[in-house]
């Protein structure tokens, strides 16, 4: 909870001061079609990359292959798109980083790194909120004797089967 309360109160605050500062400088109502327009722009930005990952998931996935962008990228489009639509300086820098395709790839190849880290360290810990105030943390640790995989039944054997006795 540290975290979040950090966020949603230091950013508005930092948000709030950078606005009063250019407000002051270039005066309020070019702050203020500086934040109308970025609000417009976001949102069109995020419309045009976020259907642009779209097309490109469902090209892929209609071609029998993984999509390149991934999912992460998604989430990343559409952080960016609420990030722009949010007013604020800090918040629209943010929100352009992550809807501009080059930096969205570095960010997501970072974010990836981290999250392959954490799941190769064996140990992913996660909250969930269960409503009323009451919240569950959850540790999902990796049994490294164990091996995670996929299978089918290719044949299936019986005692006294003709073909062999399955050893019992």
């Amino acid at each position: 909870m540290g975290k979040l309360f950090l966020l949603f109160t230091l950013v508005p605050i930092a948000e709030t001061y950078l606005l009063y500062l250019m407000g002051a400088h270039v005066g309020w109502l070019p702050t203020l079609l500086l934040v109308i327009l970025t609000g417009f722009l976001g949102a069109a930005l995020a419309k045009r990359e976020g259907l642009k990952v779209w097309r490109s998931w469902q090209e892929a996935l209609s071609q029998a292959r993984m999509p390149e962008e991934g999912i992460l990228g998604g989430v990343l489009v559409l952080v960016g798109g609420v990030l722009l639509v949010t007013p604020g300086v800090l918040t629209d820098l943010t929100g352009m980083l992550l809807l501009v395709p080059p930096s969205r790839r570095f960010i997501a190849k970072h974010v990836r790194a981290r999250l392959e880290e954490k799941f190769q360290s064996g140990t992913v810990q996660y909250r969930v909120d269960l409503g009323g105030g009451r919240v569950a943390q959850r540790t999902v640790r990796r049994d490294p004797n164990v091996i995670d995989v996929e299978g089918e039944v290719v044949e299936e054997r019986r005692r006294g089967d003709a073909r062999g006795e399955l050893e019992g």
